[in-house]
């Protein structure tokens, strides 16, 4: 009943939000967007997409014809890509090149933001994390782990500790981020040891048969952990870190924490 009554405003006018990713069948944005929406009088939905890797170029022709598209949600893994589209952006995805949310200016081109960092962090103090004073080790140096770097600085710790698989992506990060004064972050290996607070930024988790991001048999009960993967409910790493006794967010409650905050990005006024 519930979505049927979502769908009975649709028609002619409706504005359209899709949101795009591969794969797209684990996103719960569509209905709470599209929910949010109708909250605040608005006659539009988020509808999901199926765009592969390689494919980001058709789509965004496709949807630069489309003048009922209004705004733009980016996942894995065009979050880097879909930078290169935008003519405007925020300071954070200048930063990196990388963008979550895109809308229209008011003359069609597009604007991009990343708030997966904001997201982040608020669902972790949502869930009784203490960020400020902290020392924290962050898992993947992407687009969503760089944002949730700058979040984490910015929201006090102390202490900030970088992995990735990929060593060059973990040292560019760092590098970035010294470079604008902040020397509160460094590359590390995967190890929670002496840690307040452990996030995994990376797609570890996804698939079923994924290896653990890190070992939880270092996990302490005072630690809070917590997991971008949303779509997947208590992943396999934070049911080891619960069993540990540690308070944990999901990638669920991540996506809650961010449904006001992208609909006032998304329904801003055109400026440009």
């Amino acid at each position: 009943m519930r979505g049927n009554m979502m769908l009975e405003p649709l028609n002619g006018e409706t504005r359209l939000f899709p949101i795009v990713g591969d794969p797209i069948k684990y996103v719960k944005s569509p209905e709470r967007l599209t929910r949010g929406f109708a909250a605040r009088g608005r006659n539009a939905i988020c509808v999901p997409m199926q765009v592969a890797e390689g494919a980001l170029a058709a789509a965004m022709e496709g949807f630069n014809a489309i003048p009922n598209i209004d705004g733009l949600l980016i996942t894995m893994p065009h979050k880097f890509a879909a930078f290169d589209y935008c003519a405007t952006s925020s300071g954070t995805s200048k930063l990196f090149g990388v963008v979550s949310v895109m809308r229209r200016n008011a003359d069609d081109t597009w604007h991009g933001d990343m708030l997966d960092g904001l997201a982040f962090v608020k669902a972790q103090k949502d869930q009784g994390a203490q960020p400020d004073g902290a020392k924290v080790l962050l898992l993947g140096a992407g687009g969503a782990g760089s944002a949730i770097a700058v979040a984490l600085l910015d929201a006090g710790v102390r202490e900030l500790i970088v992995y990735d698989i990929n060593q060059d992506r973990a040292n560019t990060l760092v590098e970035l981020l010294n470079e604008r004064g902040d020397r509160r972050i460094r590359v590390g290996p995967a190890d929670p040891v002496g840690c307040n607070m452990v996030c995994n930024a990376t797609s570890m988790g996804m698939a079923d048969d994924d290896p653990l991001p890190v070992n939880p048999v270092l996990f302490k009960s005072s630690m809070f952990i917590g997991d971008v993967i949303a779509g997947h409910g208590e992943t396999a790493l934070l049911k080891v870190a619960r069993d540990a006794g540690c308070g944990t967010a999901n990638g669920d409650q991540m996506v809650e924490a961010i449904q006001e905050i992208m609909l006032d990005f998304m329904l801003a006024s055109r400026t440009v």
